[in-house]
This record gives structure tokens, sequence and C-alpha cells, in this order.
């Protein structure tokens, strides 16, 4: 059975977590930091905004139960891909909307899928998510991982933080299979 990996950055690696975690077809969801210059950040070091790395997921998966298509479907429904320089409460080039692609058929799926997201009308501004080669991916610490289930009332409070809001207002039309 193959496998292969997603990797999607969205804001605060906490609310990307629990949208994959359930779905059939998905493996883990590790929170980390991606597409910077330093090797092995810290939490602390991402967060002072001077390594260059974006906080993402890790996404393995089972192509044969769910595609990457899929996947990016469900991340386009998690983000504003109309703010480049964060997401809701979490700003700042460390919260970026990125769509880290490990194929050329992975990059050809996200750029039409991004495509066909602006065409649809569905939002009033440009779709400004960047779409990029993967970089070397750091698992974040420990506390970090699942954080949803962790520590369920801070994560509460994060959604509430406009995400939950947002997304709902922006999808309500369409059927969510991480709802």
């Amino acid at each position: 059975m193959a496998e292969e990996t997603a990797i999607f950055a969205g804001g605060c690696f906490w609310c990307m977590v629990k949208p994959f975690d359930t779905v059939p077809g998905i493996k883990t969801v590790v929170s980390g930091y991606t597409g910077g210059h330093v090797p092995n950040p810290t939490y602390e070091q991402v967060a002072s905004h001077t390594t260059g790395h974006t906080e993402a997921v890790k996404i393995t998966f089972d192509p044969a139960v769910i595609s990457y298509d899929q996947l990016v479907s469900i991340y386009w429904q998690q983000t504003d891909p109309t703010d480049a320089m964060g997401q809701f409460q979490d700003r700042g080039d460390s919260y970026r909307p990125v769509i880290f692609v490990n194929s050329p058929e992975q990059r050809q799926i996200a750029e039409a899928s991004k495509a066909a997201l602006a065409a649809s009308g569905r939002f009033d501004e440009p779709i400004v998510t960047e779409i990029e080669a993967a970089q070397p991916f750091y698992a974040a610490e420990d506390y970090h991982q699942d954080f949803y289930k962790k520590n369920p009332l801070r994560y509460q409070m994060e959604e509430m933080g406009g995400r939950e809001a947002f997304i709902k207002q922006q999808w309500a039309d369409k059927n969510r299979t991480n709802a």
C-alpha cells in the first residue's frame, strides 16, 4: 500500500490538524515548520519571524482511499485564500497560506484547483495562496501535536478568532467532508 504526503499551511497549525485528522485515508497529521532557512527550528524561533518558516501540517495519506485533489479541496475550506499575510487572528509570514507540493502532479492539481476557485466567484478578492515546492519539514514540539485533543478549550478559542465564522459564511452552501 503506497502512501503519499501533502503539506499545507493555513495559519496556526493547531487549526489545520482537526479538519484532516478524522478523514478516511489519512494516516497521520503532523504539525510543524517548513520553508525556512534554519534547520530544526523551535516554536520560539519561528514565532520571532526570523527563520523564514511557515507553520504547516504534513499529512500522510493513502491515495487509494483519498486523493490529493480531495485534500486540496478540504484545504481551501479551512483558509482565507485572499489573505497573503496570515490567517484570521494569526498575522505574519509564518502564518501565510501555502500549498507545498511534493511532485509535478501535486503542483498541477494544486494550480488547477486554485484556478477553479478563482474562477468560481466565491471570493471577491484575488486568490493569493502560494503554491511552492516542498522544503524540509520539521515536526513541531510534542505539545503542539494533536493540540485540539489535548487542549480543547484553548483550541476552541483559537477557532473562534474568526476562522469558524469565515468558514461557515464562505462554505455554507457546500457539503463539507470534515464538518
